[in-house]
């Protein structure tokens, strides 16, 4: 799994049909200090997240072990939205208070 921001949607109107009835997402992978970086992934939503929020995301043969994508020619899937991040005894990230 990997830490992102959902930055965006995207939008197919012609694509596979065993991809019909999802909704996709532009995730930017995250560092530690919440700061985006340059990687960027296109993952199928399975937990009803939007954009601005911190998610975990899995990619590879993982992304097709959720309910929502299991048989679905998929490659990365949202699979949990993050309240909060510890690290190292600190709070990196808390969805409460809009980090």
């Amino acid at each position: 799994m990997k830490l992102g921001r959902v930055v965006g949607t995207v939008v197919a109107s012609r694509k596979d049909e065993k991809l019909d009835g999802t909704k996709l997402f532009l995730v930017q992978d995250v560092s530690l200090s919440m700061e985006g970086k340059d990687a960027f992934v296109v993952a199928v939503d399975s937990v009803g997240c939007g954009v601005g929020e911190v998610v975990l995301y899995a990619s590879g043969s993982s992304a097709r072990q959720t309910r929502t994508t299991d048989g679905r020619p998929v490659d990365a899937v949202v699979m949990a939205i993050v309240d909060t991040v510890d690290l190292r005894g600190q709070v990196a990230y808390d969805k409460s208070k809009g980090d």
